[in-house]
């Protein structure tokens, strides 16, 4: 079956699945050098169609968070739609996808993302927090933390997001600042810096590059791995059994 993915995570997935990819989005860059040798056709927002008549795809995988519906309604192809806003969502998504294309690899790793999501997780102080790729200024105490994923404006994560669910499987979901809406617009200005640590996300707004600018906002902060705690895939799945075992 000749595939597309347009979700970065599901390419990185499939790909090492042996699955037949024949398209994926500008976005999906893991892994190398595989996943340069397959075309992109899109962006996960704005896709070209036509673009990929040649490609004759007979499936179009996309998801309910990171593509559009107007992408959906608007695909000239068989699509199928994948929704995961939790641990527990990506085993059964999975499973559905490998039956739709079958893949039976990617029905193990299925089955392993099912193990994986009853693990009880792990209690792990703030500090100590995997993923953390560097501590630019250490927290001190225990206290509310924000995930931002984006400046200008600024956007943190809420409940009801992948993000979210992973970082409660580490044991502080209970710090993190409850957001009604799943990629809120935040106030910086609003949250004290002597209550409030940063976790600023690799990706996928380069925060890496603004640090000393960062630093100068007087939070307790650091940047951490975003594909560990957003690639609902073979990287985050890595990373939660590792975490949580």
């Amino acid at each position: 079956m000749r595939l597309i993915s347009l979700i970065p995570s599901i390419t990185e997935t499939l790909i090492d699945c042996n699955a037949n990819l024949v398209g994926r989005s500008r976005f999906c860059i893991h892994p190398e050098p595989e996943v340069g040798r397959i075309p992109a056709v899109g962006g996960t927002k704005r896709v070209d169609w036509g673009s990929m008549a040649d490609l004759q795809p007979d499936l179009v995988i996309l998801d309910k968070e990171e593509n559009t519906r107007e992408m959906a309604e608007s695909c000239p192809y068989p699509y199928l739609a994948l929704h995961i806003i939790r641990v527990e969502d990506v085993g059964p998504e999975f499973s559905r996808l490998a039956e739709r294309i079958g893949n039976i690899a990617l029905g193990k790793f299925a089955r392993r993302w099912e193990q994986a999501s009853r693990l009880a997780g792990k209690q792990y102080a703030i500090r100590s927090l995997p993923g953390i790729i560097e501590w630019w200024r250490p927290p001190t105490i225990q206290t509310r933390v924000e995930y931002l994923i984006w400046r200008d404006p600024w956007m943190a994560i809420g409940e009801g997001t992948f993000i979210h669910s992973m970082l409660g499987r580490m044991g502080v979901g209970e710090l993190l600042t409850p957001h009604a809406e799943k990629y809120p617009e935040i106030e910086l200005a609003a949250l004290n810096p002597q209550q409030t640590v940063l976790l600023f996300s690799s990706e996928p707004f380069p925060f890496q590059r603004y640090r000393d600018e960062l630093l100068e906002l007087g939070y307790a902060c650091g940047l951490i791995d975003g594909e560990s705690y957003s690639w609902y895939g073979t990287r985050s799945l890595r990373f939660l059994e590792t975490c949580c075992q």
